[in-house]
This record gives C-alpha cells, structure tokens and sequence, in this order.
C-alpha cells in the first residue's frame, strides 16, 4: 500500500480538495493510503480558521483522507519556509509516508525541483543578501535573486502553490527524505479569484461564508453537513475581527520592548507597531499604520497574531516534539498502529497523554491549549466559548468509506 502526505489548512474544504485526494487515488491505486498534516485553529495568513480544527480534520477524512495529524501551531503560522518546515516534518516524522503530494500551479515536479536546487544553493543566499539591502519585500527580493541563479525556472515564485511546493521539496532536501514529490495540478478558480463551475477558492468561500451567504455549490456534502452544524450550535464562522477591541486593548497595554518579543525577524518592526498601536482604533488601521512595500500584509498579520496568542519569536525555534492525531477512519488506524513502531516521534492520540512526554512537549500543548481557548472566544456565540477543549478533545474517528 503506497501512502500519500498532504499538507493543508483545508480553510474550508471544498471540491478542489476533494478532487485531489481522489486523483491521488486514481494515480497511485484504489488502495493507497492518505495522510494530512493540517494546520490548527490558526493559519498561515495569519488569521483565525473559519472553522474549529477537529471539524475540518472530520471533513477531510470523510471525503478522501485516511489520517489528519495536526500541523501545530508555532509551524502553521509560520512563513512559506517555517510552514513547510513543520508539515513536512510531521510527514517524515510518522514514517509511513512515501510520497509528498501538493497542488501545483505549473504541475511540473522535475521543474519544482530544479527551482528548490537552485534557492537552497549558496549562490541564492549571496544574493537574497544582496538583494534584501534594496529594502524591497522579501518576496520580491526572493524573486530576484532567484532570477540571477536560475533564470526561468524562478518563474513560478510569482504562484502562492508554486511557492510553498519549491519550500517543500527544499525541505525534503534538507532532512535527505527518501519521500518523492509529487506535483497535482491546481484545478478550478484562482487563488484569490471568483468561482469558476463548482470549484472555488477557500478566500473565495471564506468570505462568502462571512457574509451570510451559501457556500453549497462549492464543498462537498458531508462539508456541508459539518457546516450546518457548527453554524447552528454558534461554534461558525469565527473571525479574528470578533476579538477586535480585546486586541486593541492587548497592544496599548504593551510598552514598546514588549513587542520585541515578536519580531522574528528581529529588523526593528516592533517600533511600527508599538508607534501604530497608540492611535489606531481598528485591526486594519492599525495594519495599514504598520504597512511598507518591504512587509507583506500576511507578514503583519502573523505578527499580529503572534502578539495576541503570546506566540514569541523564541518559542519559533522549539523542535516538533510529537504528532497529534486529530481524525481518522479505518485505515488510518491501521497506519497509527504502523506509526507507533515507526514515527521517530511520539503520537499523541489522547491530549492528557503529553503530560508523559518532554518539557517541550508540554510547552507546546500549554500553547496550543491558551491559543485555542482563545479561539473560542471568538465564535459568534459567547456561550460557546468556554475554556480548556483543547484538553477535552479527542481524535475524530469515521467509519468505513
């Protein structure tokens, strides 16, 4: 049985997932297995997920998954290169995987490579250096310097899948993975773009979901039901903008040090924001106060949802310390029974069973657990966001497909 790793924030599921847990299928055999690693509560626009974790973990096992581990949380909110680092850590960490399946916008792996070969020579890190003086945003910088050692094959850095499939492969090359890439063509609307026949982007469904409107056309049944849910019990859709005014609090009650905690790139971008901080009554002027060509806004954003999840650039640089399980069916027990001789971390199925595991382990939990407590106050109805269900929460299990 071949297995499959995939990772993803499923932000929500929708059809264009679908179709791609089931070409893996169609590629590699009725029988192969599928493995997520999928992002928390949180994501790596910096922005809070539309839906709770264990729901669209439910989600992605009922409609094509075997088993979601969790991409945690310090890795999720990460950049490109941090969010490829833990997810794929996590699919080399349990073992069973063989290969690395992600959607391409030019679905040519041997290309991706080539690209990934050339941004981790040291060349490319000359000139980044270089390049990063100009004051331009790193992505443009990357674009660049890219260009000077690789010529065309630097195209595809300008296509956000492209991006992260590039950080992927340069990570399987860093931890010398025996794991094949896999390049999937990108099917249906554009990252950022309206729906095109059934399929449409997750931005694109986020914010018809924000508005009250249906989203049907666009998921798959079983979404939908899980939607329903979560929408009738108060528990969706959750936006950070619910938290506005506590985030505004939060940052007039920091001093200007206090944000240096969170500068992970230490380049002195806590001033902005402590200087932003003092006038701004909003979490879009206050970004847009914060806001220069050489920072992207999903760069703001992370750094502002760092601040408030009390997420510092130290704790960036813990190591993974274990796999969570947060869904699986039938066979993706039989691949945690595999796991359990063959991860080179601990799985953690039970979330009071981290309490057994290392110092960092349990840092980690305590962070996950105060990030989602959080989280839940930002449903739409209070009354759901009682705290500690991190603790409380076990694995999702589905029955046969």
């Amino acid at each position: 049985m071949q297995v499959a790793g995939v990772i993803a924030e499923y932000n929500p599921f929708h059809r264009g997932h679908a179709w791609q847990l089931a070409e893996l299928r169609r590629r590699l055999g009725e029988d192969a297995a599928v493995v997520c690693a999928m992002s928390g509560n949180f994501v790596q626009r910096g922005d809070f997920a539309i839906l709770r974790k264990h729901v669209r973990a439910e989600a992605a096992v009922r409609c094509g998954a075997d088993l979601v581990l969790e991409l945690p949380l310090l890795w999720a909110t990460a950049s490109a290169e941090g969010f490829a680092r833990g997810g794929v850590g996590v699919l080399c960490s349990a073992g069973v995987v063989d290969r690395l399946a992600f959607g391409s916008e030019c679905a040519d792996t041997e290309r991706i490579l080539r690209t990934a070969e050339a941004l981790s020579s040291e060349g490319f890190q000359a000139a980044l250096r270089s390049e990063l003086t100009k004051g331009d945003s790193y992505a443009s910088a990357r674009q660049r310097a890219a260009e000077t050692v690789s010529g065309a094959a630097a195209e595809i850095l300008g296509d956000p899948n492209d991006i992260l499939a590039v950080e992927y492969c340069k990570e399987l090359h860093r931890r010398g993975s025996p794991i094949e890439p896999m390049a999937l063509p990108r099917i249906g609307a554009a990252h950022d773009g309206a729906a095109e026949d059934d399929y449409a982007s997750a931005s694109y469904l986020r914010e018809l979901l924000r508005c009250g409107k249906d989203a049907s056309p666009y998921w798959p049944a079983d979404m939908a039901m899980l939607w329903e849910g979560e929408y009738a019990a108060g528990r969706a859709p959750v936006r950070m903008e619910a938290l506005e005014r506590a985030i505004l609090v939060k940052l007039r009650a920091m001093g200007e040090e206090d944000f240096a905690a969170y500068d992970e790139g230490a380049e002195g971008l806590y001033h902005r924001f402590y200087r932003a901080s003092r006038d701004a009554v909003s979490v879009g002027a206050l970004l847009s106060a914060v806001k220069t060509k050489r920072y992207a806004h999903a760069r703001l954003r992370r750094e502002l949802l760092a601040i408030l999840l009390g997420v510092t650039a130290r704790d960036r640089r813990m190591e993974l310390p274990y796999l969570r399980v947060l869904a699986m069916n039938d066979k993706g027990k039989y691949l945690l029974h595999e796991m359990r001789e063959k991860a080179s971390l601990p799985v953690l199925v039970k979330p009071a069973d981290v309490r057994e595991l290392s110092g960092e382990a349990q840092k980690l939990m305590a962070l996950e657990a105060r990030a989602t407590d959080l989280y839940a106050l930002a449903y739409p109805s209070l009354a759901q966001g009682a705290g500690g269900s991190e603790w409380r929460t076990d694995p999702v299990i589905v029955g046969t497909r």
